[in-house]
């Protein structure tokens, strides 16, 4: 029996790397069409998280009536859609205005099949295994498809995006999965031949106890196999959305809170006995304390990476004891096994339904951590209830610690926050202070990043602030561009409409934005869309989209300033892109690349495109003033006029790009952000 046991764990194994290589694969190629936003993966979470709970349910179905012919035949259709999705056109068109039903209609209809077979493998494979070799149920089985997981995710920024278009990762990942469709129908061919046989003592090194005799599982347990993965799932949805909302909606991040999610499955599952729930319940009450302490100073941010970090460590410890404790909880019967699998994955999918799906449409303000915070301190306090009384006074004292953290954070947005909306796209929050003596200042954020302000005197009400100064670049860009003539002004990303504030009479001024939240905001609570003398114009929907559907814009300046997180989208910084902006410029036109950034160095790569669409680039960067709410900015302006960069008042400003060896241009087929991050 041992080449059983060779292809089952190596068709496990397979399954669960395919499994995990496509999730990153197939959001990526979502992106374009919703504006790079991050809540594409969050998303897809769901949508994998949901397909995951099916493929359970059919493998529960399934271990109690063999049909070995509808296996196969499913294996078949998975192919056949495997290889539409790999050799056929893939993305959403324009998706905008249904996003979540569009992610989830394509994810369906290219990878749906595909992806549910991939699913259903290991708890399926694990009773065929105990069937065939006449032997318990093999749950390490289930920690080896996790780390064949961890390997795919660990692959995928480091190899397989840097080196590989996505066209040619579709066609590797199917030729996988064709392999594995090969050694499933193999197995379900030997599954189907084999004859159960009454256990016998001699026939394994172990005595198997009679199934019967063992206890059935009380319902209690059962509950805590739903509740106790939906607690890990949360956390992992939850950071998630936190790091690629306010760094950049990557792979590389997405797969960062993942992977340290399926090493807690193999730690779990693997080496239950070395992880003392002692060590691990003292290790969750300092992590939920010091990042409780943290969501506290609401309008106080810490570097990145210390968040990152913080967050990374909580979601180990504490998705490590949910799994730990569901895993303590596991059945004993083997007949109850499917069901254990299938109840974790309807908890995984309830968790980042909550937050992915539920909570942007339940709350205006973005609770999501600290209510994840609080449905793993009363997992806590339920499993913990018998532990004796310390331990009962411990994680009630921290569940109402926790209840008492959301009404002050639900105070303390309400106050001073003249409007807070939540949608696909992100959490929206105007803050409203008094600063420059006796002026109202208010601020446009998405997370913690700052779209825009503006300062309510006389005197600074029509001033360009934050990164769009005078002396910035595309400050520089729109004085010098046109020689006093009326402009023609073409912006990607509305903001607070800061650009407006530029617009003399004659100009005209076309703003491009895929998120229909900011629109009434500019136009309501900020004036520089009011005051304006230009002739303004709002398209709504994803820029490129509506630049390949219009006539030539003729624009002197074309500006770039959309952000999904801390970064332009990368589907806008490709040479599709640029050879798309360029159709629509003016003779001499100017394209303006807002860059401003603490994570990515985007420089390098602009000046890249620049080049290889017949342009010259020059940097322009510009020191903050805080007396009149300017940032420091840095901005990329690219050309095929080449008297633009010698003009007295540009020359002096302007500065080579740097760049780095080894870079390659981006196109709508490849783009990776790893060797530019900072």
């Amino acid at each position: 029996m041992s080449g059983s046991r060779s292809l089952f764990a190596a068709a496990i194994s397979l399954a669960a790397f395919l499994l995990f290589l496509v999730e990153p694969m197939a959001a990526k190629q979502l992106l374009p069409a919703l504006g790079g936003s991050a809540a594409v993966w969050i998303t897809c979470l769901v949508f994998f998280q949901t397909a995951l709970l099916l493929g359970y349910l059919y493998a529960h179905s399934a271990s109690r009536k063999s049909n070995w012919v509808g296996h196969i035949g499913l294996l078949s259709l998975a192919v056949l859609e495997s290889l539409n999705w790999a050799f056929g056109s893939t993305g959403i068109k324009n998706a905008s205005s249904h996003p979540v039903l569009s992610v989830f209609y394509d994810l369906g209809s290219s990878i749906g099949i595909p992806f549910f077979a991939l699913a259903a493998t290991s708890p399926l494979m694990q009773v065929w295994w105990s069937r065939v070799e006449n032997s318990p149920i093999p749950y390490r089985l289930f920690a080896l498809s996790n780390a064949a997981s961890l390997l795919a995710l660990g692959l995928y920024p480091v190899l397989v995006e840097p080196y590989l278009t996505l066209r040619m990762q579709r066609l590797v990942w199917f030729s996988g999965f064709a392999l594995f469709c090969l050694l499933a129908i193999q197995l379900t061919l030997k599954v189907r031949a084999a004859q159960p046989a009454p256990l016998k003592k001699e026939s394994v090194p172990f005595s198997v106890p009679d199934a019967s005799a063992l206890p059935a599982t009380p319902l209690h347990h059962k509950l805590l196999w739903v509740l106790l993965p939906m607690g890990a799932a949360m956390q992992l949805s939850a950071v998630t959305a936190y790091i690629t909302s306010n760094i950049a909606a990557i792979p590389l991040l997405w797969i960062l809170p993942l992977a340290v999610y399926l090493l807690t499955l193999i730690l779990a599952f693997q080496f239950p006995r070395f992880l003392p729930r002692s060590i691990i319940t003292r290790f969750m009450v300092v992590m939920l304390a010091g990042l409780a302490y943290m969501l506290s100073q609401v309008d106080v941010t810490l570097p990145i990476r210390v968040s990152i970090a913080f967050f990374l460590v909580e979601v180990f410890i504490s998705c490590l004891f949910c799994h730990t404790e569901a895993y303590a909880l596991r059945p004993q019967r083997p007949s109850e096994s499917t069901l254990f699998y299938l109840l974790f994955a309807a908890g995984g999918a309830f968790g980042s339904f909550f937050i992915g799906i539920a909570s942007p449409l339940l709350f205006d303000n973005n609770y999501d951590i600290v209510l994840t915070f609080l449905a793993t301190a009363l997992l806590a306090l339920a499993v913990n209830w018998f532990g004796g009384w310390a331990q009962r006074l411990l994680w009630s004292t921290a569940s109402i610690l926790l209840i008492a953290l959301v009404a002050m954070l639900h105070t303390a947005y309400a106050r001073n926050t003249p409007l807070a909306i939540r949608n696909f796209y992100g959490g929206l929050r105007v803050r409203q202070s008094i600063q420059y003596p006796a002026a109202t200042v208010r601020t446009l954020l998405n997370g913690t990043i700052q779209h825009g302000s503006q300062i309510f005197s006389d005197q600074l009400r029509r001033k360009p602030t934050t990164y769009y100064a005078e002396d910035s670049g595309i400050g520089i860009a729109l004085h010098q561009c046109c020689s006093g003539r009326p402009r023609n002004i073409g912006v990607i990303g509305l903001g607070v409409g800061t650009i407006a504030a530029y617009g003399q009479p004659g100009d005209r001024i076309r703003f491009y934005e895929i998120n229909p939240a900011v629109i009434p905001i500019a136009h309501n609570l900020f004036t520089y869309l009011r005051e304006s003398p230009a002739t303004i114009d709002i398209v709504e929907g994803d820029a490129r989209t509506s630049l390949a559907s219009e006539p030539p814009q003729q624009f002197d300046v074309l500006v770039v300033d959309a952000f999904s997180g801390d970064a332009i989208p990368l589907h806008l910084l490709t040479m599709q892109a640029i050879a798309l902006y360029k159709s629509h410029l003016a003779p001499g036109g100017i394209i303006a690349f807002h860059i401003s950034n603490q994570h990515v160095d985007l420089e390098p790569e602009i000046a890249l495109l620049a080049q290889s669409g017949g342009m010259q680039a020059m940097r322009v960067s510009s020191a903050e003033n805080r007396e009149i709410g300017e940032y420091t900015a840095t901005w990329m302006l690219l050309t095929d006029n080449a008297n633009f960069f010698n003009q007295p008042g540009v020359a002096t400003r302007v500065h080579k790009p740097s760049t780095q060896p080894g870079l390659r241009v981006w196109t709508d087929d490849y783009s990776s952000l790893l060797a530019l991050l900072r």
